[in-house]
């Protein structure tokens, strides 16, 4: 074994390190505390919102990050709308406000303060079909049935579209005649997805409708 080292201890150096430490520990307690901060939403968490849904007035209180999809699944249990991708990409849960369509999913409820939202629940009854509904049913345009609701929703906004002349693709000429084809119609509902692969059952039963509606 080796001579023993010889260590003494001297005020200054305990002085220094104690100090050490207890910059240290400052700073760690600052910087949780920052982080905190920062994870804490300024202003308001929580908002008073009214929106009429399916022809009903509700006043809800709601966190101002929840979305209009979670509003209506968890706050009004209306769970026609559904969650697929949650990120704007497969139209599950699209459902119309003010008359237009949007992924739920993408917009927050606190946007919509005074609006008008209609879902699936909203349109037709299970003794009353909608067109649209009854034409998913003949035509056989669903298999698990996932994505259904998101689909009729689209379907008869995608109707609404064509007649009244709105181009799906922003050009120079806004007032190009839009004509009611397959292709077109697959155009406007590219935005939902059916994982079944129904595509072609859904095509016939939105031109079925056009049809009867022509």
């Amino acid at each position: 074994m080796g001579a023993p080292i010889e260590f003494e201890i001297r005020r200054r150096t305990l002085v220094a390190s104690s100090a050490a430490v207890a910059i240290g520990a400052a700073t760690g307690r600052r910087s949780a505390a920052q982080s905190r901060a920062a994870l804490t939403p300024s202003g308001a968490e929580n908002s008073t919102i009214t929106l009429t849904v399916n022809g009903v007035e509700q006043e809800l209180t709601v966190d101002n990050r929840t979305t209009l999809l979670d509003l209506l699944r968890e706050n009004l249990k209306l769970t026609g709308t559904k969650k697929g991708c949650d990120h704007g990409q497969c139209g599950a849960c699209t459902c119309t406000v003010n008359g237009q369509r949007v992924n739920s999913c993408l917009s927050l409820a606190v946007m919509h303060d005074g609006d008008e939202v209609q879902t699936i629940e909203g349109v037709g009854t299970p003794d009353d079909l909608d067109p649209m509904q009854a034409a998913f049913v003949a035509n056989d345009g669903f298999q698990c049935g996932y994505c259904t609701p998101g689909q009729i929703m689209s379907a008869r906004s995608v109707l609404n579209e064509i007649r009244a002349g709105i181009p799906s693709h922003v050009t120079d000429d806004l007032t190009a005649r839009i004509k009611m084809t397959d292709d077109e119609i697959r155009e406007r509902m590219s935005g939902n997805i059916c994982r079944c692969g129904a595509y072609s059952n859904i095509l016939a039963a939105i031109t079925k409708v056009a049809e009867e509606q022509a």
